[in-house]
C-alpha cells in the first residue's frame, strides 16, 4: 500500500509522514529528499541551474519509481507535486492520497518561523507571506481536493491520524 501525503508546504507532510510510516510498519520517502539524493543537488540548486520545468520532470520520474516499487510506503510529496504532469491522477491510481488541509493563516504562521529554510519565502513580510500562501493555495486547491482522504486541521498526534485513516486503508 502506498500512502501519499499531499498539501501545501508547512502542512505537516514530513512531520507526520515519518511517524505514520513507523506506526504502520511502512517505509518512508520524502520525495524532495529522494530527488536531492539522486541528483546530488538541493531542490533550490535544481531550480536555479536547471529550471522549474526540469525539476518537474525529475519529480515525475522519481514519483513513477515509487509507484513501480509497490512496497508499503508513506510518501511525503512536495507541495506542487500533485499539480503537474498528471501526478495527482497517478497517485490516486497507485495508492491512497491524503490531503493535509490547513487554512492559509495557519500555514503562513507555521512557515514564518521556517522561511529561512525555504528560498521562495525569504524576505517576505508577514502580510506578503500570507498573500503568497493564499494565492498559491487558491491555485493548488483544485488538485489537493482530488485526494481520496481530506484531513482538515490535522493534529500532530500520529495516533489520531492512524485511527482516522484506518477505515480508508481497509478499502484500498
Amino acid at each position: 500500500m502506498l500512502i501519499f501525503l499531499i498539501g501545501f508546504m508547512g502542512s505537516g507532510k514530513t512531520t507526520l509522514g515519518r511517524p505514520l510510516a513507523s506506526r504502520l510498519g511502512y517505509d518512508f520517502v520524502d520525495l524532495d529528499k529522494a530527488i536531492e539524493a539522486g541528483e546530488g543537488l538541493t531542490i533550490g540548486e535544481i531550480f536555479a541551474t536547471r529550471g522549474e520545468e526540469r525539476f518537474r520532470e525529475l519529480e515525475r520520474v522519481y514519483l513513477q519509481e515509487i509507484l513501480a516499487n509497490k512496497r508499503d510506503t508513506v510518501i511525503s510529496t512536495g507541495g506542487g507535486t500533485p499539480c503537474f504532469s498528471g501526478n495527482m491522477e497517478a497517485m490516486n491510481a497507485g495508492g491512497v492520497t491524503v490531503y493535509l488541509k490547513l487554512a492559509p493563516a495557519m500555514l503562513a504562521g507555521r512557515l514564518a518561523a521556517a522561511k529561512v529554510c525555504r528560498p521562495l519565502l525569504a524576505g517576505k513580510s508577514p502580510e506578503e507571506l500570507l498573500q503568497y500562501v493564499s494565492d498559491t493555495l487558491a491555485v493548488r486547491e483544485a488538485y489537493y481536493e482530488q485526494a481520496n482522504v481530506v484531513v482538515a486541521n490535522p493534529s500532530r498526534d500520529v495516533g489520531r491520524l492512524v485511527d482516522f485513516l484506518k477505515p480508508y486503508l481497509i478499502h484500498f
